[in-house]
C-alpha cells in the first residue's frame, strides 16, 4: 500500500513538470477574448470530467466573470436529450439550443478526448463537430493521446502519461489543476477568492 502511495504522488510530481505550460497561456489568451467579446464559455465532459465541468463553471463565472455553462447541470433536460434524441446528439443538441455560436469558447474535459472509429465519447466528438462547424473557438483538458479533442483544439493540454494504470485519475486530477490556475491567473481573475482575501 504504501508503495502505491509513493509512486502515485511521485507520477503526480512528475506530470507537473511535463504540462505544456505554453498550451495554457493560449487557453488564457483564448479565454480572454472570449470574456472581451461578452463570449460564452460552455464546458463538457462526461463522469469524472461532468463533476469538473460543474465545478469549473462556478469558478468561472465568479472568479473570472466569463458567462459559463454546462449541460450535466440540468439533469432533468440533459437525461430528456438522451432519451428521446439519444446519447450521442445529447450535448451538441443541448449546445444548439444555447445558440453555441462564433465568439463562444467549448471547454472539454476528458481523458480520452472522443474517438468516432472506437465509438468512445461520441458526445463530445459531435459538441465539437458543432463547435467547428459553428466557428467557437475549442480548447480542452485531455489525457491519453488527446483524442479528437486535441486533433481539433485551438489550445490543448495533453497530462502525460507516466503509468498506464493511472491515466484516468491523473488526468481528472490535472483537469482541476489546470483550471484552477487559469481562473487565479492574473492576467483572467476579476474577482478575489475568499480565502485570499480574509487576513
Amino acid at each position: 500500500m504504501g508503495n502505491y502511495t509513493s509512486r502515485y504522488l511521485s507520477e503526480a510530481a512528475t506530470i507537473a513538470t511535463q504540462i505544456d505550460q505554453a498550451q495554457i497561456e493560449k487557453m488564457i489568451d483564448i479565454l480572454l477574448e472570449t470574456r472581451i467579446a461578452n463570449g460564452r464559455l460552455f464546458i463538457i465532459g462526461v463522469g469524472g470530467g461532468a463533476g469538473n465541468a460543474t465545478h469549473a463553471v462556478n469558478d468561472f463565472r465568479k472568479i473570472a466573470n466569463i458567462e459559463s455553462y454546462t449541460p450535466t447541470d440540468n439533469v432533468s433536460e440533459l437525461t430528456a436529450r438522451v432519451n428521446d434524441d439519444g446519447w450521442d446528439s445529447s450535448f451538441a443538441r443541448w449546445l444548439s439550443g444555447s445558440h453555441l455560436r462564433r465568439g463562444d469558447t467549448l471547454f472539454v474535459f476528458s481523458v480520452g478526448g472522443g474517438n468516432r472509429e472506437k465509438n468512445i465519447s461520441t458526445n463530445i466528438v459531435r459538441a465539437l463537430e458543432l463547435a467547428h462547424e459553428v466557428g467557437a473557438k475549442i480548447i480542452g483538458v485531455v489525457g491519453r493521446d488527446g483524442g479528437y479533442t486535441a486533433k481539433v483544439a485551438d489550445a490543448a493540454v495533453i497530462i502525460p502519461t507516466v503509468s498506464a494504470d493511472t491515466v484516468t485519475p491523473h488526468t481528472e486530477s490535472f483537469q482541476a489543476v489546470v483550471w484552477h490556475l487559469i481562473v487565479s491567473h492574473p492576467r483572467l481573475k476579476e474577482n478575489e477568492m475568499k480565502w485570499e482575501s480574509v487576513l
